[in-house]
């Protein structure tokens, strides 16, 4: 089996040289915009606020929240994380008392664009994707034309759909936990919340392993015999039986492979999918079984393998190489940017 690290997982586009740059100069090279699952209705017991924050955490905007519309915590909602080193727009949700201290609210950093009422509280996972912006400086005009050799490979064929490094803590740290939380041999007690996250961190990791055993053996664009797939963009799973015909399909972008997010109760695949799957679990010690005693926290899912970016574009000026282009929820921009830079990213940044 090859040897690669699955928190910087083999690219798509290792056989061009990268572009080199730096990102995050100033707060305006990286913009981020969500883009919501619903818009707020009018009507309902939950303020919906439209926030832009400007460098700030998402722990940050939620104190400020908090102390200036005088709610609690936890009665704040949100869809999605959003970067602290960035520009970012976002829908939040208060309690709809707070609509009163609305006219007097000033922050220098959080600013309430507008709001309206609806009648849920915002969850995690209630956005469709997020809207980049972001400015790549110091690139040069002569790495041009292998920027555009990667950006039409990806605009054509998709981008692997890997979680980004920032999933996985400062030098791996919260891989090495969750393998400790899985074998039951973390001697501290732990927070629910890191607890949770150290296991959500090591099925990504093992999710990367296994996309990341696809592209090295040039498998990324073949469906499987008995390999899990979903419509595309979205839509029900099922199961290949038809090789030729799904592949056919997965040609004309209709469907996806869709790659494993190890748990219990993980979409089952057949036949050499599955035995891809097991070896991706053997490789660190692991079984199906491995998962039984964790039935809620590691249900187990299935994750598209790539995304396709279709309003991906770009401009080089003498500022650099601008960006533009939405991912769904749950895909890293960070996984572009690897494609396209092939440096270390220095700026770790929030889940997107």
């Amino acid at each position: 089996m090859h040897e690669f690290d699955p928190v910087q997982p083999p690219l798509l586009t290792a056989d061009t040289p990268g572009i080199g740059g730096r990102i995050k100069c100033e707060l305006a090279d990286f913009a981020v915009e969500e883009i919501p699952s619903y818009e707020p209705c009018g009507t309902g017991e939950h303020l919906y606020l439209w926030v832009e924050k400007r460098g700030v955490g998402p722990e940050h905007l939620t104190r400020v929240l908090a102390q200036k519309l005088n709610v609690p915590v936890n009665a704040i909602g949100t869809a999605g994380l959003k970067d602290r080193h960035a520009i970012t727009r976002q829908w939040v949700s208060v309690p709809q008392q707070a609509e009163a201290k609305l006219a007097g609210f000033s922050d220098d950093d959080v600013t309430v664009l507008k709001h309206s009422r609806h009648g849920n509280k915002l969850k995690p996972g209630h956005l469709r994707g997020n809207r980049f912006d972001i400015l790549i400086r110091d690139v040069r005009a002569v790495d041009m034309p292998n920027a555009e050799a990667i950006l039409n490979r990806i605009r054509a064929f998709g981008l692997p759909n890997y979680y980004g490094p920032q999933r996985f803590g400062r030098d791996g740290d919260n891989i090495d936990l969750g393998f400790r939380c899985l074998a039951g041999t973390q001697p501290k007690r732990l927070r629910p919340f890191v607890y949770k996250f150290a296991l959500s961190a090591l099925q990504s990791f093992l999710f990367n392993h296994y996309l990341g055993l696809r592209i090295l053996e040039g498998c990324s664009r073949t469906v499987l015999d008995g390999e899990a797939m979903n419509h595309w963009p979205q839509g029900g799973l099922f199961v290949v039986e038809d090789v030729a015909a799904e592949q056919a399909r997965f040609d004309r972008r209709e469907t996806v492979p869709a790659g494993p997010m190890f748990g219990k109760h993980t979409f089952a695949v057949k036949g050499i999918a599955a035995e891809r799957e097991a070896r991706t679990l053997r490789h660190h010690d692991l079984t199906a079984n491995s998962f039984d005693h964790f039935d809620r926290l590691m249900a187990g899912t299935r994750r598209h393998n790539l995304v396709y970016i279709d309003d991906l574009t770009w401009r080089f000026s003498d500022n650099g190489l601008s960006l533009r282009f939405t991912l769904p929820s749950g895909c890293y921009a960070t996984t572009l940017l690897q494609e396209l830079m092939k440096v270390s990213l220095a700026v770790v940044t929030a889940e997107e």
